[in-house]
Parts: C-alpha cells; structure tokens; sequence
C-alpha cells in the first residue's frame, strides 16, 4: 500500500487505528495486507509501514490523536466536524493532536496540541448544522460508551 492509497483508506474509513486492536480498522494491518501478531515493528515490512506512517502523519487531512481506546488514532478531516460536535464525550487527552518526532539521537518525542486549538477554522461552524445523533452516526459505533476508552 502506498501513502496515497493510505490516504484513501483513511478516508474510506474516516477513523482507523495506527497499529492497535480495538473497534476500527488497523492501518498497519491494511498497508502489508495481512494480519499482524505482536509488534509491526517485528514484520518483515516494517519500513514500509513506517515510511506510510510517516506520510499520512504528515498529511494536513489526518488528525493524530488518542481517540480510539487512548491508542494512536488518525481521524479524516471529512469526520472532523462531527468529532468536534460531541468532543464533550471524550476526554482532553483523546482528542489532543499528537506529533511524534524521532529525534536524531534516536530519541522519540511526543508533543500534543490540546483541543479546540488544533482545529482549523470553518470546523466549528460546519459542527453547529449536525445533530449529536449524526455525529455518532458519522464517527461509528465504537463511539458507544461501552466500546470506549
């Protein structure tokens, strides 16, 4: 899978999980095109997973997060109006944007951009024209309290 067709599949999908199990799809999983056991960092593929990681992170239409059982998440823009609708359910820790930098040391870094202030303008607005039931509706049916963090 390319980052492009990363893209696409995030898109298709609107929430997906980097890497984790839980209720959404697995990017990881999607990229090799098979089921992976343990770590992606142990699969033969490993660089390829990372290298489209690192593109769809880059991409200004993927918002990272924790969203999904506190896992990295990444979230399409198109379903960005209905999670800012019912961002009351979630915590402030679900819905910060994270940024992942591997530092040349080799060091890893992580920095997060609390919610609303990742938010691009124009979200807030479109989030005022949908009902909370169609929010849920749009985000899926992990987002029932029993299927959440």
């Amino acid at each position: 899978m390319t980052a492009a067709e990363a893209l696409a599949f995030i898109e298709e999908h609107g929430v997906v999980l980097a890497s984790a199990k839980g209720p959404v799809p697995r990017l990881a999983e999607a990229i090799v095109n098979e089921s992976i056991k343990g770590s992606w960092w142990a699969h033969p593929k490993s660089r390829q997973i990372f290298a489209v990681f690192r593109a769809v992170t880059d991409s200004e239409d993927v918002l990272v997060c924790r969203l999904v059982n506190g896992k990295i998440t990444f979230v399409h823009r198109r379903l960005w109006p209905a999670l800012f609708r019912i961002a009351q359910r979630f915590s402030s820790r679900q819905i910060a944007q994270v940024h992942e930098e591997h530092m040349a040391s080799g060091r890893h870094v992580t920095r997060e951009v609390p919610f609303p202030n990742w938010v691009p303008s124009g979200v807030a607005e479109r989030a005022t024209s949908i009902t909370e039931g169609e929010a849920l509706s749009a985000l899926g049916r992990w987002t029932l309290p029993s299927n959440r963090e």
